[in-house]
């Protein structure tokens, strides 16, 4: 999860946006990845 937070709009740099919470998935490498990786 992501929190709510204020960025900067592209378009006009001055202005400041809410930017709403949100859900960002999350990867979590396999047993069998992470031997492949280390031989």
């Amino acid at each position: 999860d992501r929190k709510e937070r204020q960025g900067r709009n592209p378009r006009n740099p001055g202005e400041t946006i809410d930017i709403p919470a949100s859900k960002a998935p999350v990867y979590k490498a396999g047993k069998s990845l992470k031997e492949a990786v280390n031989k």
